[in-house]
């Protein structure tokens, strides 16, 4: 399974009736979150969102000067690319963003209903409720702060053989608030969490919950993970600024080859040398009395790992190109099987092992999407 990033509820004839059944085992799981004892290790904390996925050509790409294997927030020019995907024969409704995506594998993995939870903003409409069945489905807790005035935010994915661009319109993901975070319901969980992860881009929209996640864990001996993301997000000055503030508080820093090595340019590394920057990104001075681990992923080549300067490499599972339907998913699912090995408490080695098996089924089906239990034991 090689590794780049994005989930699946078919759209077109079939999606009413899926969506009756994901409905249908939500409120089963539902109720039995509510008899399981309360053992939830893992909070995602991120942008939900509902991936519009399709099969373009490149001409789409270059009408919209788009790049693949890229990730972007969308402008006024795109705008008309969310319509025109929208009508097209092939489109798919995909359950998306990228921490989310990362939870619920994460879920997948450990097979223990209300290991999991997540926090993020979506509209009070239809695609929020979407968003919410398809968690609930897989036993997450979504845990959703709701915006009445806002619509649940969209992914533009267009996929290109293997490849794929994403172009975000936010909309109420960019109005979380760390008030909800707050709310003492809510805080008890990022308390009691063991281990929360956000992906790189709710950088964007509330690095207040960030800080305030950050720190918690710091002060109760928890576990802080953060995903580099994009490379859009280091280079855009206010978006650096929020990984810059957090580092010190991460212990477990994860990101592909471009998001490094986009890092090092960031900072005036003058190297492209994926280990060396591995190595200094591990190296930037904690606040925590724990070493932090630095995983960069590159594709079909073996995930760099450092540890207080120390840099291991770990093999991917390599598929048949034949074998490969949609990357589209690869680097969340890899996130979320690590981080179910280190719910489990396992070695760093074992957690890229559960990583590269999540990322090596997620991308033999369409969209970050798993059959009901892994032929995997953590």
């Amino acid at each position: 399974g090689c590794i780049p990033r994005y989930r699946g509820i078919p759209r077109n004839g079939r999606s009413g009736a899926i969506l009756t059944q994901v409905v249908a085992i939500a409120r089963q799981r539902t109720s039995e979150l509510a008899h399981t004892p309360h053992k939830m290790a893992l909070l995602g904390m991120g942008n939900p969102l509902l991936d519009i996925s399709a099969e373009v050509g490149q001409d789409l790409l270059d009408k919209y000067e788009l790049l693949p294997g890229n990730a972007i927030l969308a402008e006024p020019k795109h705008q008309p690319l969310f319509g025109e995907m929208f009508k097209m024969p092939n489109v798919q409704l995909i359950a998306g963003g990228a921490t989310q995506n990362s939870i619920r594998v994460a879920q997948w993995m450990l097979q223990e209903p209300g290991a999991t939870a997540y926090m993020g903003c979506v509209g009070a409409d239809e695609n929020g409720a979407k968003l919410k069945a398809a968690c609930e489905a897989d036993g997450v807790n979504a845990m959703y702060m709701v915006d009445k005035a806002t619509p649940t935010g969209t992914c533009a994915t267009l996929v290109v053989s293997v490849e794929r661009s994403l172009c975000t319109n936010l909309d109420a993901a960019n109005n979380y608030k760390v008030e909800h975070c707050k709310e003492p319901e809510n805080w008890k969980v990022v308390e009691g969490a063991k281990i929360i992860y956000s992906a790189g881009f709710f950088a964007t929209v509330s690095p207040d919950s960030i800080k305030a996640a950050s720190r918690q864990k710091a002060q109760d001996g928890g576990i802080y993970c953060m995903n580099l993301s994009a490379p859009f997000l280091m280079q855009v000055p206010p978006f650096k600024a929020v990984f810059v503030d957090t580092m010190p508080y991460v212990d477990f820093l994860f990101g592909n080859e471009t998001e490094a090595q986009t890092w090092a340019e960031t900072e005036g590394w003058e190297t492209t040398d994926l280990e060396f920057i591995a190595m200094r990104l591990s190296l930037i001075p904690s606040a925590k009395k724990s070493k932090r681990t630095v995983v960069i992923t590159q594709g079909c080549d073996p995930a760099i790992v450092c540890v207080n300067g120390r840099v291991t490499k770990h093999p991917v599972i390599v598929l048949p190109k034949e074998k490969l339907v949609d990357t589209n998913g690869a680097g969340d699912a890899y996130v979320g099987g690590f981080l179910a090995g280190l719910v489990k408490g396992l070695p760093v080695a074992d957690c890229c092992k559960a990583g590269a098996y999540s990322a090596s089924v997620i991308v033999q089906r369409s969209g970050c999407t798993f059959p009901a239990k892994p032929d995997y034991k953590l």
